[in-house]
């Protein structure tokens, strides 16, 4: 039978699992993860809740996979990153560091009237 090379990659704050195996061809997204064992390691995961992806473009976990595929396991976020810029923005305006009109670098030939 012919087996094609993948991994399952996990990744918290301060640790990253890699594991590699060899899996049929026919194989899914979420068969491929639970045969990698990973969620016995992290019990936490939770494959309705976390998303997952190939190489950074998230799927489906119904999806089929090629050989040398690298499948990622996502954690949830903690923030949304559009929210953390605008509080960014806003503090730099309130700081100076931020034109108050534009939000870029204040430009110091322009004139204030």
């Amino acid at each position: 039978m012919h087996l094609i090379q993948v991994e399952v990659v996990y990744a918290l704050p301060d640790r990253q699992t890699v594991l590699s195996l060899r899996v049929s061809p026919e194989a899914t997204v979420r068969e491929i993860i639970e045969q990698s064992g990973i969620l016995q390691q992290f019990p936490d995961i939770d494959l309705e809740q976390n998303a997952v992806g190939i190489f950074s473009r998230q799927v489906k976990l119904g999806q089929s996979v090629h050989d040398g595929d690298r499948i990622e396991i996502y954690r949830p976020l903690l923030a949304d990153p559009k929210d953390i810029r605008r509080r960014r923005a806003e503090q730099a305006k309130e700081e100076g560091r931020a034109d108050k009109v534009t939000g870029g670098r204040p430009d110091p030939k322009r004139t204030r009237k």
